[in-house]
Protein backbone atom coordinates (compact mmCIF):
# COMPACT_ATOMS: atom_id res chain seq x y z
CA UNK A 1 0.00 0.00 0.00
CA UNK A 2 1.37 3.37 -0.98
CA UNK A 3 1.24 5.95 1.81
CA UNK A 4 0.18 9.55 1.16
CA UNK A 5 3.24 11.79 0.89
CA UNK A 6 2.41 13.75 4.08
CA UNK A 7 2.00 10.55 6.14
CA UNK A 8 5.20 9.09 4.68
CA UNK A 9 7.24 12.17 5.59
CA UNK A 10 5.76 12.17 9.10
CA UNK A 11 6.73 8.54 9.66
CA UNK A 12 10.20 9.08 8.19
CA UNK A 13 10.82 12.04 10.48
CA UNK A 14 9.66 9.99 13.46
CA UNK A 15 12.02 7.15 12.56
CA UNK A 16 14.94 9.56 12.19
CA UNK A 17 14.22 10.98 15.62
CA UNK A 18 14.33 7.59 17.33
CA UNK A 19 18.15 7.43 17.72
CA UNK A 20 18.16 10.93 19.24
CA UNK A 21 15.34 10.01 21.62
CA UNK A 22 17.21 6.84 22.55
CA UNK A 23 20.40 8.81 23.29
CA UNK A 24 18.53 11.29 25.46
CA UNK A 25 16.81 8.48 27.37
CA UNK A 26 20.18 6.78 27.86
CA UNK A 27 21.72 10.02 29.12
CA UNK A 28 18.83 10.58 31.52
CA UNK A 29 19.34 7.11 32.99
CA UNK A 30 23.14 7.48 33.03
CA UNK A 31 24.98 6.21 34.93
CA UNK A 32 23.56 2.76 35.59
CA UNK A 33 26.80 1.12 36.73
CA UNK A 34 30.17 2.10 38.26
CA UNK A 35 32.53 4.27 36.24
CA UNK A 36 36.32 4.15 36.00
CA UNK A 37 38.58 7.18 36.31
CA UNK A 38 41.96 6.35 34.78
CA UNK A 39 44.88 7.98 36.61
CA UNK A 40 47.99 7.80 34.39
CA UNK A 41 50.38 7.88 37.35
CA UNK A 42 51.19 5.85 40.44
CA UNK A 43 49.05 5.82 43.58
CA UNK A 44 50.02 8.45 46.12
CA UNK A 45 51.09 11.11 43.65
CA UNK A 46 49.36 14.48 43.14
CA UNK A 47 47.18 13.40 40.21
CA UNK A 48 46.07 10.31 42.11
CA UNK A 49 45.25 12.39 45.20
CA UNK A 50 43.15 14.87 43.22
CA UNK A 51 41.41 12.03 41.37
CA UNK A 52 40.39 10.33 44.62
CA UNK A 53 39.07 13.57 46.13
CA UNK A 54 36.95 14.19 43.03
CA UNK A 55 35.81 10.59 42.57
CA UNK A 56 34.62 10.35 46.15
CA UNK A 57 32.49 13.51 45.94
CA UNK A 58 31.19 12.92 42.39
CA UNK A 59 29.66 9.65 43.58
CA UNK A 60 27.11 11.66 45.58
CA UNK A 61 25.89 13.46 42.44
CA UNK A 62 26.05 10.53 40.04
CA UNK A 63 24.66 7.84 42.33
CA UNK A 64 27.36 5.41 41.24
CA UNK A 65 30.86 4.55 42.43
CA UNK A 66 33.70 6.17 40.48
CA UNK A 67 36.55 3.66 40.62
CA UNK A 68 40.11 5.00 40.41
CA UNK A 69 42.47 2.88 38.29
CA UNK A 70 46.20 3.67 38.20
CA UNK A 71 47.71 2.89 34.79
CA UNK A 72 51.35 3.98 34.86
CA UNK A 73 54.23 4.30 32.44
CA UNK A 74 55.74 6.49 29.69
CA UNK A 75 55.10 9.80 31.50
CA UNK A 76 51.38 9.08 31.66
CA UNK A 77 50.90 8.22 27.99
CA UNK A 78 50.00 4.58 28.64
CA UNK A 79 47.07 5.50 30.88
CA UNK A 80 45.88 8.33 28.66
CA UNK A 81 46.15 6.02 25.64
CA UNK A 82 43.91 3.48 27.33
CA UNK A 83 41.33 6.18 27.99
CA UNK A 84 41.53 7.36 24.36
CA UNK A 85 40.75 3.83 23.13
CA UNK A 86 37.88 3.25 25.58
CA UNK A 87 34.27 3.05 24.43
CA UNK A 88 32.63 6.51 24.33
CA UNK A 89 29.79 5.35 26.56
CA UNK A 90 30.39 7.59 29.58
CA UNK A 91 31.96 4.92 31.79
CA UNK A 92 35.63 5.80 31.29
CA UNK A 93 36.88 9.14 32.59
CA UNK A 94 40.39 10.41 31.89
CA UNK A 95 42.09 12.65 34.43
CA UNK A 96 45.28 14.35 33.29
CA UNK A 97 47.21 17.56 33.37
CA UNK A 98 49.64 19.85 31.54
CA UNK A 99 52.18 17.06 31.25
CA UNK A 100 49.90 14.34 29.90
CA UNK A 101 47.74 16.48 27.62
CA UNK A 102 50.21 19.13 26.43
CA UNK A 103 53.86 18.11 26.92
CA UNK A 104 53.49 14.50 25.79
CA UNK A 105 52.02 15.57 22.47
CA UNK A 106 55.22 17.47 21.65
CA UNK A 107 57.81 14.91 22.75
CA UNK A 108 56.26 11.50 22.06
CA UNK A 109 55.05 9.73 18.94
CA UNK A 110 51.63 8.87 20.38
CA UNK A 111 48.96 6.52 19.01
CA UNK A 112 46.38 9.19 19.91
CA UNK A 113 46.12 12.98 19.72
CA UNK A 114 46.17 14.77 23.07
CA UNK A 115 43.52 17.28 21.93
CA UNK A 116 41.52 15.78 19.07
CA UNK A 117 40.85 12.34 20.59
CA UNK A 118 39.06 13.56 23.73
CA UNK A 119 35.88 15.32 24.75
CA UNK A 120 36.55 18.03 27.38
CA UNK A 121 34.56 17.88 30.62
CA UNK A 122 36.02 20.53 32.92
CA UNK A 123 39.08 22.08 34.46
CA UNK A 124 39.50 20.97 38.07
CA UNK A 125 42.35 23.01 39.51
CA UNK A 126 45.68 24.64 38.74
CA UNK A 127 48.86 24.92 40.74
CA UNK A 128 52.48 25.88 40.24
CA UNK A 129 55.43 23.63 40.97
CA UNK A 130 57.54 23.87 44.13
CA UNK A 131 61.32 23.58 44.10
CA UNK A 132 62.13 21.26 46.99
CA UNK A 133 65.14 19.34 48.29
CA UNK A 134 65.99 16.58 50.72
CA UNK A 135 66.40 17.77 54.27
CA UNK A 136 70.18 17.19 54.24
CA UNK A 137 70.92 19.63 51.40
CA UNK A 138 72.85 22.49 53.09
CA UNK A 139 71.37 25.35 51.00
CA UNK A 140 69.11 27.75 52.91
CA UNK A 141 67.60 29.64 49.97
CA UNK A 142 67.27 29.29 46.21
CA UNK A 143 70.51 31.13 45.40
CA UNK A 144 72.36 28.83 47.81
CA UNK A 145 70.69 25.81 46.20
CA UNK A 146 71.83 26.91 42.73
CA UNK A 147 75.38 27.37 44.02
CA UNK A 148 75.28 23.93 45.67
CA UNK A 149 74.00 22.29 42.48
CA UNK A 150 76.78 23.90 40.45
CA UNK A 151 79.38 22.72 42.97
CA UNK A 152 77.93 19.18 42.90
CA UNK A 153 76.99 18.86 39.23
CA UNK A 154 78.70 15.46 38.90
CA UNK A 155 76.55 13.81 41.58
CA UNK A 156 73.45 15.97 42.19
CA UNK A 157 70.14 14.32 41.25
CA UNK A 158 66.57 15.42 40.53
CA UNK A 159 63.71 12.96 40.81
CA UNK A 160 60.97 13.18 38.18
CA UNK A 161 57.61 11.51 37.50
CA UNK A 162 59.13 10.04 34.34
CA UNK A 163 61.01 11.18 31.25
CA UNK A 164 59.09 13.98 29.60
CA UNK A 165 56.83 14.52 32.61
CA UNK A 166 56.02 17.99 33.91
CA UNK A 167 58.66 17.62 36.62
CA UNK A 168 61.27 16.62 34.03
CA UNK A 169 60.42 19.50 31.69
CA UNK A 170 60.51 21.87 34.66
CA UNK A 171 63.98 20.56 35.53
CA UNK A 172 65.26 21.10 31.99
CA UNK A 173 63.81 24.63 32.04
CA UNK A 174 65.41 25.23 35.47
CA UNK A 175 68.82 24.11 34.16
CA UNK A 176 68.50 26.43 31.17
CA UNK A 177 67.66 29.46 33.32
CA UNK A 178 70.24 28.83 36.07
CA UNK A 179 73.16 27.27 34.21
CA UNK A 180 73.08 24.22 36.50
CA UNK A 181 73.58 20.58 35.52
CA UNK A 182 72.40 17.51 37.40
CA UNK A 183 71.24 13.99 36.71
CA UNK A 184 67.56 13.20 36.21
CA UNK A 185 66.21 10.11 37.97
CA UNK A 186 62.87 9.01 36.44
CA UNK A 187 60.19 7.26 38.50
CA UNK A 188 56.79 5.83 37.62
CA UNK A 189 55.09 8.80 39.23
CA UNK A 190 55.66 11.69 41.63
CA UNK A 191 54.61 9.59 44.64
CA UNK A 192 57.54 7.13 44.46
CA UNK A 193 59.93 9.99 43.66
CA UNK A 194 58.79 11.88 46.77
CA UNK A 195 59.33 8.78 48.90
CA UNK A 196 62.97 8.67 47.78
CA UNK A 197 63.42 12.42 48.33
CA UNK A 198 62.17 12.07 51.92
CA UNK A 199 64.50 9.09 52.35
CA UNK A 200 67.43 11.15 51.05
CA UNK A 201 68.03 8.94 47.98
CA UNK A 202 67.74 11.91 45.58
CA UNK A 203 68.59 15.58 46.10
CA UNK A 204 65.84 17.75 44.61
CA UNK A 205 62.47 17.76 42.88
CA UNK A 206 60.48 20.40 41.02
CA UNK A 207 57.15 19.05 42.00
CA UNK A 208 53.45 19.80 42.19
CA UNK A 209 52.36 21.52 45.38
CA UNK A 210 49.81 18.79 46.05
CA UNK A 211 52.59 16.24 46.36
CA UNK A 212 55.15 18.40 48.18
CA UNK A 213 53.24 20.57 50.67
CA UNK A 214 52.36 17.74 53.09
CA UNK A 215 56.04 16.83 53.34
CA UNK A 216 57.12 20.47 53.63
CA UNK A 217 54.66 20.96 56.49
CA UNK A 218 55.89 17.77 58.14
CA UNK A 219 59.45 19.09 57.98
CA UNK A 220 60.76 16.09 56.03
CA UNK A 221 61.92 18.19 53.01
CA UNK A 222 62.91 21.80 52.30
CA UNK A 223 61.00 24.21 50.05
CA UNK A 224 62.76 27.00 48.14
CA UNK A 225 60.32 28.62 45.70
CA UNK A 226 57.06 28.28 43.72
CA UNK A 227 57.02 28.54 39.91
CA UNK A 228 54.36 31.23 39.64
CA UNK A 229 53.96 35.00 39.66
CA UNK A 230 52.16 34.88 43.00
CA UNK A 231 52.73 32.98 46.22
CA UNK A 232 50.50 30.05 47.07
CA UNK A 233 47.48 30.86 49.19
CA UNK A 234 48.06 27.60 51.04
CA UNK A 235 51.77 28.34 51.67
CA UNK A 236 52.39 32.11 51.62
CA UNK A 237 55.72 31.67 53.38
CA UNK A 238 57.31 30.15 50.26
CA UNK A 239 58.61 32.87 47.88
CA UNK A 240 58.03 32.90 44.13
CA UNK A 241 60.96 31.87 41.93
CA UNK A 242 61.37 35.49 40.82
CA UNK A 243 61.42 36.72 44.43
CA UNK A 244 64.01 34.04 45.17
CA UNK A 245 66.21 35.08 42.26
CA UNK A 246 65.08 33.28 39.05
CA UNK A 247 63.04 35.42 36.69
CA UNK A 248 60.90 33.61 34.12
CA UNK A 249 60.52 30.27 35.87
CA UNK A 250 56.72 30.11 35.63
CA UNK A 251 55.04 26.76 35.08
CA UNK A 252 51.51 25.95 36.23
CA UNK A 253 50.30 22.35 36.33
CA UNK A 254 46.56 22.26 35.69
CA UNK A 255 44.34 19.21 36.06
CA UNK A 256 41.19 18.44 34.09
CA UNK A 257 38.78 15.67 33.13
CA UNK A 258 38.10 14.34 29.63
CA UNK A 259 36.04 11.56 28.05
CA UNK A 260 36.80 9.51 24.92
CA UNK A 261 36.00 11.23 21.63
CA UNK A 262 32.41 10.68 20.58
CA UNK A 263 30.91 10.52 24.08
CA UNK A 264 27.36 11.97 23.78
CA UNK A 265 27.01 15.61 24.77
CA UNK A 266 24.14 14.73 27.13
CA UNK A 267 26.49 12.46 29.11
CA UNK A 268 29.27 15.07 29.09
CA UNK A 269 26.78 17.59 30.51
CA UNK A 270 25.76 15.23 33.31
CA UNK A 271 29.37 14.52 34.24
CA UNK A 272 30.22 18.21 34.10
CA UNK A 273 27.35 18.92 36.52
CA UNK A 274 28.87 16.39 38.93
CA UNK A 275 32.24 18.16 38.68
CA UNK A 276 30.67 21.57 39.31
CA UNK A 277 28.80 20.15 42.31
CA UNK A 278 32.02 18.63 43.68
CA UNK A 279 34.03 21.84 43.27
CA UNK A 280 31.31 23.79 45.12
CA UNK A 281 31.56 21.47 48.13
CA UNK A 282 33.30 23.13 51.09
CA UNK A 283 35.09 19.94 52.07
CA UNK A 284 36.47 19.40 48.57
CA UNK A 285 37.57 23.02 48.31
CA UNK A 286 39.42 22.78 51.62
CA UNK A 287 41.14 19.53 50.70
CA UNK A 288 42.25 20.89 47.32
CA UNK A 289 43.26 24.20 48.88
CA UNK A 290 45.38 22.42 51.47
CA UNK A 291 47.21 20.80 48.57
CA UNK A 292 48.01 24.17 47.02
CA UNK A 293 45.38 23.85 44.30
CA UNK A 294 43.62 26.92 42.91
CA UNK A 295 40.03 26.12 41.89
CA UNK A 296 38.72 27.84 38.74
CA UNK A 297 35.67 30.08 39.03
CA UNK A 298 32.22 28.59 38.43
CA UNK A 299 32.13 30.32 35.02
CA UNK A 300 35.33 28.49 34.02
CA UNK A 301 34.07 25.04 34.98
CA UNK A 302 32.71 23.99 31.60
CA UNK A 303 33.82 22.00 28.54
CA UNK A 304 34.23 25.08 26.33
CA UNK A 305 36.63 26.81 28.71
CA UNK A 306 38.73 23.66 29.05
CA UNK A 307 38.89 23.23 25.26
CA UNK A 308 40.03 26.83 24.71
CA UNK A 309 42.58 26.73 27.54
CA UNK A 310 43.93 23.34 26.43
CA UNK A 311 44.39 24.60 22.86
CA UNK A 312 46.13 27.77 24.05
CA UNK A 313 48.55 25.78 26.21
CA UNK A 314 49.46 23.56 23.26
CA UNK A 315 50.12 26.62 21.11
CA UNK A 316 52.29 28.13 23.86
CA UNK A 317 54.36 25.11 24.89
CA UNK A 318 54.82 22.92 21.81
CA UNK A 319 57.21 25.37 20.09
CA UNK A 320 59.21 25.72 23.34
CA UNK A 321 59.45 21.95 23.88
CA UNK A 322 60.38 21.21 20.28
CA UNK A 323 63.03 23.95 20.29
CA UNK A 324 64.52 22.35 23.43
CA UNK A 325 64.64 19.02 21.54
CA UNK A 326 63.20 17.04 24.45
CA UNK A 327 62.35 13.56 23.24
CA UNK A 328 60.30 10.91 25.00
CA UNK A 329 62.01 7.63 25.78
Amino acid sequence: MKLPRRQFLHLAAGAAALPAVSRIAQAQAYPTRPMTMIVPYAAGGPTDTIARIMAERMRASLGQIVLVENVTGAAGSIGVGRAARAAPDGYTISIGHWGTHVVNGAIYELPYHVFNDFEPVSLIATNPQIIVARKGVPANDLKDLIAWLKANSAKATQGTAGHGSGSHVSGVFFQHLTGTRFQFVPYRGAGPAMQDLVAGQIDIMIDQAGNSLPQVRAGTIKAYAVTDKARLTAAPEIPTAEEAGIAGLEISIWHALWMPKGTPKEIIAKLNAAVVDALADAGVRKRLGDLGQEIPTREQQNPGTLAAYHKAEIEKWWPVLKAANIKGE
